[in-house]
């Protein structure tokens, strides 16, 4: 997929590549929640429409953040990992979660209360990076090429 950036500044360009709210909602499920197929991204809270869902998860492919497989033993159903380029969108993750805490929760106070806030911001990234790693693992061995 070739992206239309609307200019040479770092954070409008990143923001044309992954700004969409779906696409970081998609990211969350995956790296936070272990997310992995079509079925378990539309149980989501937010209540993704299906053709939405199915764009951004092609978008996202296409961009080398996220992968899509197939399993032995079930090859009718799409597995979609992150890529070490969507794994590395956890920072980004965490500062809108603190951000969220500090300045959205005025506005919306029954917002999810994250223990992570309170903890080392830089420890959480990394803790989470980790396992989202290790879950990721557990399909290599069973991914039909």
């Amino acid at each position: 997929m070739k992206v239309k950036f609307r200019s040479s500044c770092m954070i409008a360009s990143a923001l044309d590549f992954i700004g969409d709210k779906w696409s970081m909602v998609l990211v969350r499920d995956m790296l936070l929640h272990e997310k992995t197929t079509f079925k378990e991204f539309t149980s989501s809270d937010e209540g993704i429409a299906t053709n939405l869902l199915s764009s951004r998860l092609k978008e996202l492919e296409s961009l080398g953040i996220i992968t899509k497989n197939k399993l032995q033993g079930n090859k009718k159903e799409n597995i979609y990992l992150l890529t070490t380029k969507g794994i590395d969108l956890a920072p980004i993750i965490m500062e809108l979660v603190l951000w969220s805490d500090q300045y959205v929760r005025a506005y919306h106070p029954a917002m999810n209360t994250s223990e992570s806030v309170s903890m080392d911001k830089n420890a959480v990234i990394a803790h989470t990076q980790n396992q989202y790693r290790l879950f990721a693992d557990q399909f290599k061995n069973r991914i039909v090429n």
